[in-house]
């Protein structure tokens, strides 16, 4: 799908402008936030508890790194407060997760108990709530309910929070229904989780009750509302129809990307994923292009629709970077996705193949190295065992004669020396989206 000149030129200035106030503004607050909460998970009385809240801190950076890319886009003053709701947030859901799928009497009761922390963190004036009441672990030393007081303590800086609260109450509790009724029968017996989504699908849709199940479970229409808020004026109009694009089309794809590239450690763990609905690997491409295709519709048609758009693009890049993206079993279907949203993923999955590269060791994903060699830059493909090691920097973009520029963001991997070699540095300059849309398409 090939997008207006003026409309790529416009997504082409909201990229690199969104790229420069995440990595220098949003990204080093995102870190400051992930240290605080690892300090007050090495204080958690027990140690199970103790151990599942840092493990998840460490696993699931990229997830708060993302969640708090929304706020790229929240007037400056109230940034912080906008990152400091979203990664708490964040943090409670993994960790309440996490806790909900391990071994319980009665795994229902105690997902929906545990999920309660979504809708608490985002209701200010909420009552007490005994989160662990059906956890055989409870002596978290006030972990929950710190990450609580702090989500409440940022939502009522933000100008805009009362015009969005029941919106976002209303997404919490959906969250925490899908959580807990997705744990029943050991993962196996979906009949109430079926007969659940189907009461809370949208009368102007026709999905299938898991693509409604899935777009419950997803929190990206949460995080958006958090970053609206931050402004002193927000409509209901809007917000309603931010709704209504998140809730089902993209968190429906959110949701169902992430169960793409969990699809193989889902079937090792004999965890029954919804994708498993699908008749065939045809007919989930087909359906998850279509999920694509019209949540692109939905966001065009929004407010700020570029953000919606880059925030969007975004989600997908980081999934379609994974390599789970291109086995055998997830290939075509993510092809399908790509190719619906165009270019406009490109520059994301190479950004985050290189963050997951510093992270963990990942390896580059392929697509998007063949489009950087392609289009010209100069670069190099290192291996697995190279990447472990390296770090990632973001700096500031740079023109041709050195001055900084808006035309697009610089990301440095630099290392340790190889096999007698000097310190290497590999850079990666993302420009104008124009330029990627030439690519493959654009958004």
């Amino acid at each position: 799908m090939v997008a207006h000149p003026e409309r790529r030129a416009s997504l082409g200035a909201a990229f690199a402008g969104a790229a420069q106030r995440y990595w220098l503004g949003v990204f080093p607050h995102v870190r400051r936030e992930a240290a605080h909460w690892r300090r007050r998970a090495g204080e958690i009385v027990d140690p199970a508890l103790r151990r599942t809240a840092l493990a998840n801190l460490e696993t699931g950076r990229l997830h708060l790194e993302g969640a708090a890319a929304f706020a790229a886009f929240a007037p400056p003053a109230h940034r912080a407060a906008v990152i400091r709701a979203q990664v708490a947030l964040q943090v409670a859901y993994d960790y309440v997760d996490t806790l909900a799928e391990q071994p319980c009497p009665d795994p229902v009761r105690n997902g929906d108990q545990l999920h309660q922390v979504l809708g608490a963190a985002l209701d200010p004036t909420g009552p007490p709530v005994d989160f662990y009441a059906h956890h055989p672990h409870c002596e978290d030393g006030g972990y929950l309910e710190g990450i609580v007081a702090a989500c409440r303590a940022a939502l009522c800086e933000l100008p805009g929070h009362a015009s969005v609260a029941s919106y976002m109450r209303r997404a919490a509790t959906r969250m925490a229904s899908y959580q807990s009724l997705n744990l029943g029968e050991a993962q196996g017996d979906h009949d109430a989780l079926a007969r659940w989504a189907q009461a809370q699908a949208p009368s102007d849709t026709d999905l299938r009750w898991w693509e409604i199940a899935a777009s419950a479970g997803s929190s990206l229409g949460v995080y958006v509302l958090i970053a609206a808020a931050a402004r002193s004026i927000v409509t209901a109009e809007e917000t309603a129809a931010i709704e209504a694009a998140y809730f089902p089309w993209i968190g429906s794809l959110h949701l169902l990307l992430d169960s793409l590239v969990d699809r193989r450690e889902d079937a090792e763990a004999g965890q029954r994923s919804l994708l498993d609905y699908y008749a065939s690997p045809q007919e989930m491409a087909g359906r998850l292009g279509l999920l694509a295709s019209e949540s692109l519709r939905r966001v065009r048609a929004l407010p700020a629709w570029h953000e919606h758009v880059l925030m969007f693009a975004g989600m997908a890049g980081h999934y379609l970077s994974m390599p789970a993206a291109s086995q055998p079993e997830t290939s075509l279907a993510a092809r399908t996705v790509l190719g619906t949203i165009g270019g406009l993923a490109v520059p994301t999955m190479m950004v985050m193949g290189i963050r997951r590269a510093a992270l963990y060791g990942c390896r580059l994903p392929a697509r998007g190295m063949r489009w950087w060699r392609r289009g010209g830059e100069t670069g190099q493909e290192y291996s697995q065992r190279e990447y472990s090691c390296w770090d990632f920097h973001p700096v500031p973009a740079t023109g041709h004669n050195g001055d900084a520029t808006s035309a697009g963001s610089a990301f440095t991997l630099s290392g340790p020396r190889s096999r007698g070699e000097p310190e290497r540095v590999a850079s990666l300059t993302i420009g104008n989206l124009d330029q990627l849309s030439r690519a493959g398409g654009s958004g």
